[in-house]
């Protein structure tokens, strides 16, 4: 029989390990701008601008988002790109999901890694705290690429693990093997607002 507290233990660590890794976040201000950056899944291919995962976390948190995504995009040029968005929009908060693209063309992950280490740097830099998305990598059970665990371990990014993946596990959330639908952008969303919210941001 096991011991009780050991069981309670074991749930404990489970749990942990399935939530995000998250910092507390300053509130939001009502007039705060949130920058989306990405490439096609934060640009909402797949499904209607309007149904993007950034305009459904718009109007859930009554907060300006910015959908920055460009479909086809690799890490390398997203990097390229960020810092005149950055310094554009002077964004409250960086939701950033990228790498997508590099890892279903096989690029050098730990290239992948430090653009998107770099990108995260930019935002500090600036003072903008960064929620990270990871990217499933391809097989017959999808988690993130190992990347983003790595990135989120000694950064101070607030991390949502294995959302993507979970979405994408769901036929009834996505509209090809790579790309959400509106009902997956929405979970995204959601997911993101109660995040917000929990982070102390809203």
């Amino acid at each position: 029989m096991i011991n009780r507290n050991y069981f309670f233990l074991l749930l404990l660590i489970f749990l942990t390990a399935c939530s995000a890794s998250q910092q507390q976040l300053a509130r939001l201000p009502d007039d705060a701008v949130i920058l989306a950056f990405g490439d096609s899944i934060t640009y909402g291919t797949g499904a209607k601008k309007s149904e993007s995962y950034p305009a459904i976390l718009e109007s859930s948190v009554n907060r300006k988002v910015i959908n920055a995504g460009v479909p086809g995009e690799l890490s390398l040029q997203g990097l390229k790109r960020l810092p005149k968005l950055l310094d554009k929009y002077h964004p409250d908060l960086l939701i950033l999901c990228h790498g997508g693209n590099d890892i279903l063309q096989k690029e050098d992950l730990a290239e992948v890694e430090s653009n998107i280490r770099q990108m995260i740097i930019l935002a500090e830099n600036r003072n903008i705290p960064v929620i990270l998305l990871g990217v499933p990598k391809p097989g017959l059970f999808l988690n993130d690429a190992d990347l983003y665990n790595n990135i989120a371990d000694n950064t101070d990014v607030t991390f949502i693990p294995n959302l993507i993946a979970k979405i994408l596990s769901d036929a009834s959330m996505k509209s090809d093997p790579v790309h959400p639908n509106k009902t997956g952008y929405r979970k995204m969303a959601f997911t993101l607002a109660d995040t917000l919210q929990s982070a102390g941001a809203l």
